[in-house]
C-alpha cells in the first residue's frame, strides 16, 4: 500500500526556516520531520512513498538522492577512477518517488497529480509536518473492516482547528479551520479508496472542503480515534517542542533504535 505524503505547500508559519527549505525538510534531532513521519510508516511495514512536492522541490530531491551516503560509511577514492564504496549500510528499504506537484497546487490537486503512481488500489495520505504514536496497522485494519471510501485519524490538540462531529464512529460533519475550543479535528494520517480521486477536480480543489465534504454527506468518511500522542509543526514554538522531546529521549512517535 503506497502512503501519500503532502509536503509543497509553503510553510507561511514557520517562514524563519521554511524560506530556505520545504517544511518537511526542517530538522528534527539533524533528520527532516518528513523522514519521521516516513519511519513511523515504515514501522509498520509500509515503505512505498509518493511523495507531492512543490515549493523548492528540488531540496526533497537532493535529499534522497545522496540519501545512502548520508546513512553509510563512505571511502572516496580520489584517484582517476573517483569509486565510492559504501560500508555498513544502514539506509530503510524505502521505494521513494517525488513528483514537482507544483508550487500554488491545493492539496486535493496534489493527490490528483500523483494518482498515476497510486493506480487502482487502497492508499494512505498524510501531512508532510505532523508526528504521532499512531498504530498505523490498527488503522489500516479499522479501514479495511468498515467498508467505506475513506478514514481519517481524529486528534484532539485544543481549538485552532476544525472540528468533526460522528455518529459512533461515522462522520457526520467536517468542518476545516473553525475557531472552536476542544473537539476533534484531522489529524492526517488518513486511508483511502481510489475512488476518491473521483471527487478531486483539479489544481484548485482542496482536498478537506469540496472532496472530504461532499464524501461526509454520502456517510462514506469514517474517523479512527487517536487518543495517544499527536503533535504538528506550524510555528517555531512548535518546532521547539518537537525537539525538547527528541533531546529528553522522550519523543512518543519515535520508535526505531536508530
Amino acid at each position: 500500500m503506497k502512503v501519500v505524503i503532502l509536503a509543497g505547500g509553503l510553510g507561511t508559519r514557520i517562514s524563519e526556516e521554511s524560506h530556505l527549505k520545504p517544511k518537511p525538510m526542517i530538522e528534527l534531532g539533524e533528520m527532516p520531520i518528513l523522514w519521521h513521519i516516513m519511519k513511523i510508516y515504515s514501522y509498520y511495514g509500509f515503505n512505498d512513498f509518493v511523495i507531492c512536492a512543490g515549493y523548492k522541490q528540488y531540496k526533497i530531491k537532493e535529499f534522497f538522492a545522496n540519501y545512502n551516503l548520508y546513512k553509510s560509511d563512505v571511502t572516496f577514492n580520489l584517484g582517476a577512477n573517483g569509486l565510492i564504496e559504501r560500508h555498513c549500510d544502514n539506509s530503510e528499504p524505502w521505494n521513494v518517488t517525488i513528483m514537482d506537484t507544483g508550487m500554488n497546487t491545493q492539496t486535493g490537486g496534489r493527490i490528483k497529480r500523483v494518482s498515476k503512481f497510486i493506480e487502482d488500489e487502497t492508499f494512505m495520505v498524510t501531512y508532510g509536518d505532523g508526528v504521532s504514536d499512531i498504530d498505523i496497522g490498527n488503522l489500516v485494519e479499522f479501514h479495511k473492516k468498515h467498508e467505506k471510501l475513506a478514514t481519517i485519524t481524529a486528534v484532539q490538540p485544543g481549538g485552532r482547528f476544525g472540528t468533526l462531529t460522528f455518529d459512533n464512529n461515522n462522520v457526520t460533519n467536517f468542518c476545516e479551520k473553525r475557531k472552536e475550543d476542544g473537539g476533534w479535528i484531522n489529524g492526517g494520517f488518513m486511508v483511502m479508496e481510489p475512488s476518491v480521486l473521483d471527487f478531486i477536480a483539479g489544481d484548485s480543489t482542496v482536498f478537506e472542503k469540496g472532496p472530504l465534504e461532499t464524501i461526509t454527506s454520502k456517510g462514506n468518511l469514517m474517523a479512527y480515534k487517536h487518543y495517544g500522542f499527536w503533535q504538528c509543526m506550524d510555528t517555531l514554538r512548535d518546532k521547539s517542542y518537537l525537539e525538547s522531546l527528541l533531546s529528553g529521549r522522550n519523543a512518543p512517535w519515535v520508535k526505531w533504535d536508530d
